[in-house]
């Protein structure tokens, strides 16, 4: 799959593509306690989408190294559409 055809609500989705940013992590309050955030910019030949990294995966990933994501989903988020690993999902660095 490539980036260009996701869309708000997709799930199931898998692709690989380059990490080209990340932000700097922030601790945030969620229903299941605190967490840490980072947000990456991931692109792919067809385009580019921020990509949200949660707590372990924020270490796993740097700038430049490609990625490999199963089972994310596509939410949107303050109207900007954002790849999301979740919980079901699988985030792999190549």
């Amino acid at each position: 799959m490539k980036i260009s055809e996701l869309k708000e609500g997709m799930r199931r989705v898998s692709l690989t593509a380059t990490v080209t940013e990340i932000s700097e992590p922030r601790e945030v309050v969620t229903k299941f306690g605190n967490s840490r955030v980072a947000t990456a910019i991931i692109s792919d030949d067809s385009g580019k989408m921020k990509l949200t990294l949660w707590n372990e995966n924020i270490e796993k990933v740097s700038e430049n190294s490609t990625v490999q994501i199963e089972n994310g989903y596509v939410k949107s988020y303050l109207g900007e559409n954002q790849l999301d690993v979740g919980r079901y999902g699988k985030l792999t660095v190549t």
